[in-house]
């Protein structure tokens, strides 16, 4: 790892968190085109997992933390029936974004003080969103819209982890928001059950998507909307999704902006998985 590398995992950290297990999660993570780790985060009656990145991948080019972290997330939640959470800090600020399916995303930040620098209405969706109690739960996320002397930034993003704890949400120990890239990454490393995250090329990861998806959803009621289906609907959703795609990549490429790169591809990827299904899985 370059000097460079080290600093930036010594500034900040991030965690993106992924209301699902991950079996579910590693098939659609592959498609980042980034070094991660994946590891289980859920407790009994509650299903999450944590990806952890390579320390300093944000901080390679110009773009803050906050920026790529929500592309990643919105890439891994434009295909996927679950929700993406990314947690992220640096020296200045914390903060965290929630991306839904197509939903424009949400996040909060506070600064290094714990300062609130977001809008009250955010977490109103956040608490929407992932179907929190709208009294009790939403009384914790008030109180991190308001000032709080004896709470830094990386406090507030704790608390929010412990609200979320309500919905089977148990972060290995160690995975602490506040810590280094490279304790985090190093924490993760040591888990059991981890799984590491790289770039497979596209045709295997093409593959492995096709048996996660088949495995996940044989007999849901999404089946007419789904690639192996060969129904007009399936057809006309890989069509959209190519459509949204393009220019999204293009945009990102423009904006040298590696998240929204990635949001990209992934449609794409799942666009194109709609359209070549047949040539991958032949009919019988």
């Amino acid at each position: 790892m370059s000097s460079d590398d080290e600093e930036a995992g010594e500034r900040g950290g991030a965690l993106l968190l992924c209301r699902a297990g991950p079996e579910s999660v590693a098939p659609a993570a592959h498609l980042l085109r980034a070094r991660m780790l994946l590891t289980g985060a859920g407790e009994a009656g509650g299903e999450w997992s944590v990806l952890v990145p390579e320390g300093g991948l944000w901080q390679r080019g110009d773009e803050p933390v906050d920026r790529v972290l929500t592309g990643w997330a919105t890439a891994l939640a434009v295909g996927a029936p679950w929700p993406v959470l990314a947690l992220w800090w640096d020296a200045d600020r914390a903060g965290f974004t929630l991306a839904a399916g197509f939903r424009r995303p949400v996040g909060y930040v506070w600064l290094a003080d714990g300062t609130p620098a977001g809008e009250d209405e955010a977490m109103r969706t956040f608490a929407a969103r992932l179907g929190l109690d709208p009294v009790h739960d939403m009384e914790s996320l008030e109180r991190l819209t308001r000032p709080d002397g004896g709470a830094d930034a990386h406090a507030r993003v704790r608390a929010l982890v412990a609200v979320l704890a309500r919905t089977g949400l148990a972060l290995p120990v160690g995975l602490v928001p506040g810590a280094s890239a490279d304790r985090l990454h190093e924490v993760a490393r040591a888990r059991p059950d981890v799984r590491q995250i790289a770039w497979l090329g596209w045709r295997e990861t093409l593959r492995v998507e096709l048996d996660a998806v088949e495995d996940r959803v044989e007999h849901s009621p999404l089946g007419p909307w789904l690639p192996w289906s060969g129904s007009p609907r399936a057809r006309a959703l890989a069509l959209a999704q190519v459509a949204a795609g393009l220019p999204l990549t293009a945009w990102g490429a423009h904006r040298r902006s590696a998240g929204w790169i990635a949001a990209g591809a992934l449609l794409l990827a799942h666009g194109a998985l709609g359209l070549s299904y047949e040539l991958v899985r032949p009919r019988d």
